[in-house]
């Protein structure tokens, strides 16, 4: 098992990679700019944009993560929250793009988003010896779609799995129907993968990457959490922790093989680290 630590650079996940690369992108006289995150993709865009020197809106839901509220509002974002949940801050996004000519920046949608993701792939070509399989949280599908496209051109004998959480499974769910397939509602702690409403883009761009996608439940998280905690003194969110979690919960399947995965979060309150990591 090689664990691709992504926690450790100013904003303590993966989420710099693609915001960055899209963000250097956009015209100097580009507009506003708008998101919706849960909070790391936020704090990536606030990143990206306070180094460009351009205005940032990020609408999150009134139940996000304080601490990561708190890193995207010291980037320098003008944080809002509305909504029960990410999607339905993500619907106050847009709305607010429409009505102010801001440009809306949607995670899993921009290709340069994944394609800052797939950096990652590129980096574990170094690795001496090839993966029989790569496990990567999926959330909205830009960390999945940029390292599985990269993989699949380069790596093909790796099977590229996705893995969500059992309380999220609509990413899951709309690529075994081959169809975006919606749910009511979310119950996980893994905020990083707590989508509700498929991005439509993301699915077509998933569906000849993805060989398979795995549900991983809370307790599952947890422990994978607590392992990276105790064997390498990292503080990994649940979302971050996903694929190892898989590893765990399915090591029948992936018995004798050389499994690849990405930590690819770390923003946790004092109270998640004492609840899950010390408790």
């Amino acid at each position: 098992m090689v664990l691709k630590v992504e926690t450790v650079n100013p904003i303590r996940s993966f989420k710099g990679r693609g915001t960055d690369f899209l963000v250097s992108s956009l015209p100097a006289e580009s507009p506003a700019l708008v998101c919706a995150s849960a909070g790391n993709f936020g704090q990536g865009m606030a990143y990206a944009a306070r180094k460009r020197s351009l205005p940032l809106v990020v609408f999150a839901a009134e139940t996000a993560n304080r601490l990561k509220l708190d890193r995207m509002r010291e980037l320098g974002a003008d944080v809002r929250l509305a909504g029960r949940d990410f999607d339905e801050a993500k619907q106050h996004a847009r709305a607010f793009a429409n009505d102010t000519g801001a440009r809306f920046i949607e995670d899993g949608r921009d290709p340069a988003i994944a394609e800052g993701a797939g950096t990652i792939a590129v980096e574990l070509a170094r690795w001496p010896h090839p993966f029989d399989f790569a496990l990567i949280p999926l959330g909205n599908g830009a960390l999945l779609a940029g390292i599985g496209t990269w993989m699949k051109a380069n790596s093909p004998a790796t099977r590229r799995i996705g893995v969500c959480a059992a309380g999220a499974p609509s990413m899951a769910l709309s690529l075994q129907h081959g169809a975006p397939r919606s749910t009511e509602s979310v119950a996980t702690i893994a905020d990083g993968i707590a989508v509700r409403v498929p991005v439509p883009e993301a699915l077509a761009d998933l569906v000849d990457v993805v060989d398979e996608v795995l549900l991983v439940d809370d307790q599952s998280l947890i422990a994978a959490m607590q392992l990276v905690f105790r064997q390498h003194g990292l503080v990994v969110e649940p979302a971050g922790v996903a694929g190892l979690a898989a590893a765990i919960t399915f090591r029948d399947q992936f018995r004798g093989a050389s499994v690849v995965t990405p930590l690819c979060g770390g923003n946790l309150t004092a109270e998640q680290v004492r609840d899950w990591l010390l408790g």
